[in-house]
């Protein structure tokens, strides 16, 4: 069956690439482009597309307000195809996201080159993939909430209040995630206590040139701090750790962030698997790990051995998982503990850092 594909994009020389790298793979097909949001709403029930790739910045109506109108009234499977993320405004991508977009990607320019034949056939997997997600209706925002100020302990979703009278044996909680992975990292973030007692380390899998961007997106919308680890610094308690592009995280024998540039690992790097290994020799049964959404097995075997450790661990459960992947692999090697939907997920890990009551 062939997967029938909006493209939405104001370049044309963006639309011929894009429209190339689809018509030329085989069971997808571009049924029509628009120049801008107004253009698209129009084409969607006329060519009832399966999903619908969309640019950021376009003329009279943009892809935040194109993606908000789609998701109203004729809810698809969105990929943002956009340009990395410009300084002048770093979280403006991501805010598709919390309209109802799926994932980012970085656009493809043309060429010859290794890395653009690699970004072509991840482009295409995208697709496919996301095309076979299930989306939902969402009511249109009459106004865009104020961002959460750092280091308080307000936000969107009720945050659960850290009880101090309690010491957790827990030193460490680390995340891994990919597709529909911001989102995740979203709903959990935003419901833990700015007095979170212990470092929290993530691996994102994201396309180059959007890591800060999703840093700069969390940290406005969170009570803890988010920032790229430092090499040879030790991880603080109440600080959210991504790994820096490119590279794969590590701990060395005193704890302290290492980078390593090895080869990817399950197709990544930064690697999940890599972080959750190397955290559990450093912090044994000391820690939670935590396995969320996304596409293919990285992570899986980084569970597992952290329970084998002795460490506490949790999946997100196929209902509220953009792609079950992921925790399908490590439910299916007997990794989970705990399978969760993504709403339970912080007030599980609080649980387990004796901060809130079974």
């Amino acid at each position: 069956m062939t997967i029938h594909v909006l493209l939405v994009e104001d370049s044309p020389i963006a639309t011929m690439i894009i429209k190339r790298i689809i018509d030329n793979s085989s069971g997808l097909s571009v049924v029509g482009t628009a120049k801008n949001g107004v253009e698209g709403l129009e084409l969607i029930p006329k060519l009832n597309p399966d999903i619908i790739c969309t640019d950021l910045h376009m003329p009279k109506m943009d892809g935040l307000a194109f993606t908000q109108e789609v998701m109203a009234e004729f809810p698809r499977p969105i990929l943002v195809i956009s340009a990395s993320v410009q300084e002048d405004d770093p979280q403006n991508v991501f805010k598709l996201l919390e309209a109802g977009a799926l994932e980012v990607f970085p656009k493809p320019r043309a060429g010859l080159s290794q890395e653009y034949e690699a970004l072509q056939a991840e482009l295409v997997r995208k697709i496919r993939v996301l095309s076979g997600v299930k989306v939902f209706r969402r009511k249109r925002k009459t106004h865009s909430p104020a961002p959460v100020a750092p280091k308080t302990t307000s936000s969107a979703s009720p945050v659960v209040t850290a009880k101090t009278s309690k010491t957790s044996a827990i030193k460490a909680v680390v995340i891994g995630s990919s597709t529909g992975g911001p989102q995740a990292l979203h709903t959990i973030f935003q419901s833990l206590p700015a007095a979170f007692p212990v470092p929290i380390i993530c691996v994102q899998h994201i396309s180059l040139g959007f890591l800060q961007g999703l840093v700069d997106w969390l940290k406005n919308h969170c009570s803890l701090k988010v920032e790229i680890a430092k090499e040879k610094d030790f991880p603080k308690a109440g600080v959210i750790y991504f790994p820096p592009e490119n590279q794969h995280l590590k701990l060395d024998r005193q704890g302290r962030f290492v980078y390593d540039q090895s080869l990817p690992v399950t197709g990544h790097r930064p690697s999940v698997d890599v972080l959750f290994e190397s955290a559990s020799a450093y912090y044994r049964s000391q820690m939670v790990g935590v396995l969320l959404t996304g596409m293919g097995r990285d992570g899986a075997n980084g569970l597992q051995t952290i329970r084998k450790a002795g460490g506490m661990t949790i999946a997100q459960d196929e209902a509220t998982s953009i792609v079950f992947g992921m925790p399908k692999e490590a439910i299916a090697l007997g990794a989970v503990q705990h399978t969760l939907p993504i709403d339970q997920i912080a007030s599980k890990v609080l649980t387990l850092l004796s901060l809130c009551p079974f």
